[in-house]
């Protein structure tokens, strides 16, 4: 396995694709960053990270897909990947928001950005960018935020954490491969967050409705049960979970 470590560059995401466009890149090739300038995140989001403080790291993964709709068992296998990851250490009431957003006590403390290439028939390159709040203490105008540090009152080795999470994903990685996945998603399901819950959404269009998480599809849309008792998909631009 191939780490790349680097002090200041923009998206650790954006350099690992320049890589593999530019040379041979070996499968889960790694690169992280102490200070990520330009981080991204879900929605065109920005994500931000203090430097030296936190876990900022992108893997790339070949995947073979026999279906285009199995995409999405990637993100499964991501977001379990740090749930066990956390698990080991022992970090409390964890949660994943959908999509991959990774909840410790009701806050963010982890975010994850796929982005897909086609490079074959069937064969799809992922570049998973991981981003993980681990010592960071101050979260300025940003009340949903927290960190490792702060929910445990501990001090944490990033380079040991990423190390962890990428032996995991391997794991998981390959049960996906090999058309295993429905225990992840079995396992996904378990930890989301606000599942068979009464909560608040909002459309795309700013209106804001009750309804109640039923289950994530195999899409990667998310079904929400209705006021009027219709069930309802839903992808990520169109509705997003207000708590």
């Amino acid at each position: 396995m191939n780490i790349i470590k680097l002090n200041a560059i923009p998206s650790t995401n954006d350099f690992l694709k320049n890589l593999c466009s530019t040379q041979p890149t070996e499968n889960y090739t790694v690169v992280m960053a102490e200070n990520q300038t330009k981080g991204k995140g879900q929605r065109g989001n920005t994500w931000k990270s203090e430097s030296l403080k936190n876990l900022t790291f992108s893997i790339l993964t070949r995947n073979s897909f026999d279906d285009k709709s199995s995409i999405f068992d990637l993100n499964i296998a991501i977001s379990i990947s740090i749930i066990e990851a956390f698990e080991h250490l022992k970090i409390p009431n964890l949660n994943i928001k959908w999509p991959n957003d990774i909840l410790s006590e009701g806050k963010k403390i982890s975010g994850i950005l796929i982005e897909n290439t086609l490079s074959g028939q069937k064969t799809i390159s992922s570049i998973i960018g991981i981003g993980i709040n681990v010592n960071q203490t101050h979260f300025e105008n940003l009340p949903k935020a927290s960190s490792l540090k702060n929910i445990t009152q501990k001090e944490f080795d990033k380079e040991e954490i990423m190390l962890e999470i990428i032996a995991r994903i391997k794991n998981n990685h390959f049960l996906v491969l090999d058309n295993k996945s429905d225990i992840l998603w079995e396992y996904y399901h378990n930890y989301l967050f606000r599942k068979d819950v009464p909560s608040v959404f909002e459309d795309s269009n700013g209106v804001k409705f009750m309804g109640i998480i039923k289950e994530v599809l195999r899409n990667g849309k998310i079904q929400i049960l209705l006021e009027n008792n219709d069930l309802k998909a839903f992808d990520l631009k169109e509705v997003q979970l207000i708590y």
